[in-house]
């Protein structure tokens, strides 16, 4: 997952947006007490999605795949004061977690939390997006993509994550590793998709930003 050396990446921190002291207390939490804390988005991510949201201004955002709620706070700072974001989890167990710091962070009655799969979720929601972040299961990535372009508009901006996966994306592809061959294929497609246009920026383990056309 990690392209640049410790000290750049400490350097690039350094030199960022300080990490807000609540989700440095997520963070602890997270890695003493849930299985894979790897998957949390992490401080230089963080303000990254942090600052995109902040320029976008969404009233609604979208995030599939909450995870213990890191990447929802940090999203959720750009949201007006009657904007909302909704955030889908599969796995229920972090739910109570979850709530804990959104109550915490002031901004709880903006964040939904919905538990279940996202692909029979989405279609559930009768709301258009103008932000949304991509971070589950990466198989299901061009199911997500397909379900969450009909809840936006032109101007929306989809963001994908993972789509380095490590960097396996321009290894020689092991036959067996389904996850990533279709995220070669995802990233082909979003990059040729008329719908969208894309960019991909190589922060932490790759993150795509796909505008609405």
């Amino acid at each position: 997952m990690h392209f640049l050396s410790p000290l750049l990446e400490t350097y690039i921190k350094d030199n960022s947006e300080e990490e807000p002291e609540l989700l440095q207390k997520l963070t602890r939490e997270t890695h003493l007490k849930v299985i894979q804390p790897r998957m949390i988005t992490g401080h230089f991510q963080g303000r990254v999605l942090s600052m995109l949201s902040k320029i976008i201004y969404p009233e609604n955002i979208l995030e599939i795949g909450t995870y213990t709620g890191y990447s929802a706070l940090c999203l959720a700072e750009g949201l007006p004061k009657n904007g909302q974001l909704h955030t889908i989890e599969i796995n229920d167990e972090l739910e109570e977690m979850q709530r804990r710091y959104f109550t915490e962070s002031g901004l709880g009655k903006q964040i939904t939390q919905h538990i279940g799969n996202a692909l029979e979720i989405i279609p559930s929601l009768d709301i258009i997006f103008d932000l949304v972040f991509i971070d589950a299961k990466k198989t299901d990535y061009p199911a997500y993509f397909e379900a969450v372009l009909k809840k936006t508009k032109p101007g929306s901006v989809i963001l994908t994550d993972n789509v380095l996966w490590s960097g396996k994306v321009v290894e020689p592809l092991d036959p067996k590793d389904k996850a990533t061959k279709i995220l070669i294929d995802f990233n082909k497609q979003i990059k040729e998709d008329s719908r969208v246009e894309t960019v991909l920026l190589p922060i932490r383990d790759g993150l795509t930003l796909s505008r609405v056309l």
